[in-house]
């Protein structure tokens, strides 16, 4: 046989016509069979899942049930962390039961009162910033028939709101009022470190040793008292100071210039949370925008 040039052999005993159409069919009648038997199995499939029995169906979970001091804050009774408190002193009921569990799970068609009043949840969720004067208690109520942040706001809502956190009575400034206890129980815990800065002013002028040393961070009764920021509002007035801080500890600025020897004569909180008393005179207040409420709800997400 003669040898063929291994650069030409591609072209030698090339197939027929005939050939060539027959391979071609050989290939599509494959292709036909292998797709009839693929949408062969897919519908047996499909008459497996509809003659699955139909109680399974029937047994979709729910939505998730809710906390009963979880409830509470959306009924807008108090923040979540002080409705824990309400009803582990036995203050609240379900169905006419004491429950004193707060993470007890509230069924539908539950009954709940707290103090004896008949509680539900809000569906009308306000936020007001009110610019707190002194001489006003952060409270929604006062034994002592002191004024309260509320007496201040009495035309802005029928619905039942409460402060988030507290001021003193003598300190004024930004302060947040909602019925929204899921963000009340956000922005008041610890955990969230929300950024709050004060405007003090000092009985006398604050020294560099005093001014290093709260920076540096003093130790109160509670704990170690951490600043972020701290600066001479007026370098020619050292009584007037600037101070940053996350923790929302209980007269916690107060506290921290009493440590170093020094009184705090007036102290005015200028911003919280991002929120700020500007174009809101002392004593009056507005309602938050959709904005101020979304970068509340959201601040701090994705953050590690």
């Amino acid at each position: 046989m003669k040898k063929i040039d291994p650069r030409f052999e591609k072209f030698a005993n090339k197939k027929s016509n005939a050939a060539i159409k027959e391979a071609f069919k050989q290939e599509k009648r494959k292709y036909k069979k292998e797709r009839a038997a693929f949408f062969e199995q897919k519908k047996a499939a499909a008459k497996t899942v509809a003659a699955a029995p139909v109680i399974e169906r029937k047994t979709t979970p729910s939505a998730p049930l809710m906390p009963l001091n979880k409830y509470l804050a959306h009924s807008g009774v108090c923040s979540r962390r002080d409705a824990a408190i309400l009803i582990k002193d036995g203050k609240v009921k379900v169905n006419a039961l004491v429950v004193i569990e707060p993470g007890y799970k509230v069924q539908p068609g539950d009954s709940i009162t707290a103090n004896g009043k008949k509680v539900s949840p809000e569906k009308n969720l306000v936020y007001i910033l009110l610019n707190k004067p002194k001489d006003y208690i952060t409270t929604t109520d006062d034994p002592q028939k002191r004024k309260t942040v509320l007496d201040l706001i009495k035309t802005a809502t029928t619905e039942r709101v409460y402060p988030v956190g507290r001021l003193d009575r003598n300190t004024s400034g930004v302060l947040l009022i909602t019925n929204d206890g899921d963000l009340a129980q956000k922005l008041t815990h610890p955990s969230n470190e929300v950024r709050k800065i004060y405007a003090a002013t000092l009985d006398k002028p604050l020294d560099k040793k005093s001014f290093d040393q709260i920076l540096k961070g003093v130790v109160l009764e509670d704990g170690p008292a951490p600043v972020d920021v701290l600066a001479y509002a007026d370098m020619d007035d050292k009584t007037q100071i600037g101070i940053e801080l996350h923790s929302g500890r209980n007269r916690i600025v107060r506290r921290i210039f009493e440590a170093v020897g020094y009184e705090v004569k007036h102290l005015d909180r200028v911003m919280f949370g991002g929120l700020t008393k500007k174009n809101v005179e002392r004593g009056k207040f507005r309602f938050l925008t959709e904005k101020e409420v979304r970068n509340l709800k959201f601040f701090g997400k994705g953050k590690k």
